[in-house]
């Protein structure tokens, strides 16, 4: 009987001291996690980084609204809608060009890339608009499929992720990354 009595005891000190230890152990972790929240400690990273990271939070959603507008009006051919987005100057990044633009300059070539095209549709995969922890810097980025037939009566299509700097509510940037779709066979 007194055996019975010292293994329960011995149990039940076991169990409340495993039970103190995981309690100290989930404050500890939660404590831990909060100050690296705090103080937004970041792992060592393997490559680093021109600037200091920039902590991004989401922005605001009429920047998106803007750059989709523009988008729209591009796929519709109103190119005088489609430049309401942007700024005077523009500097665009794509796909073997790159340079910047006067809004005059990229209205005549939007004109002439969307004149080429009989019909085009934009399939919207998903957006986000984020502004730097510091405020200075906010940026769009769409992902999305444009699938268009030229005047000659080829389709094709492209997957595109775009990101637009924002500067006064106007497009200042445009980035462009595309992937090309393998042809069928």
């Amino acid at each position: 009987m007194k055996q019975l009595l010292f293994i329960s005891c011995v149990a039940l000190l076991t169990a409340c001291n495993n039970g103190t230890a995981t309690q100290t152990t989930k404050d500890s972790v939660s404590t831990s996690t909060a100050g690296m929240a705090e103080k937004k400690n970041l792992p060592e990273m393997p490559y680093t980084l021109e600037k200091p990271y920039q902590n991004w939070q989401t922005g605001d959603p009429n920047h998106a609204l803007t750059v989709m507008t523009a988008l729209k009006a591009f796929e519709s051919g109103d190119i005088a809608k489609c430049m309401n987005g942007f700024a005077d100057t523009v500097k665009l990044y794509m796909d073997n060009m790159e340079g910047t633009f006067s809004r005059d300059s990229l209205a005549k070539m939007f004109t002439a890339e969307r004149g080429s095209m009989a019909n085009m549709k934009v399939t919207m995969t998903d957006w986000e608009s984020v502004i730097s922890s510091d405020k200075k810097e906010e940026w769009v980025t769409l992902w999305y499929k444009e699938a268009w037939t030229d005047k000659k009566g080829k389709t094709d299509s492209i997957s595109y992720t775009d990101d637009f700097f924002m500067k006064n509510g106007k497009i200042a940037v445009l980035s462009e990354a595309v992937r090309h779709y393998p042809a069928k066979k």
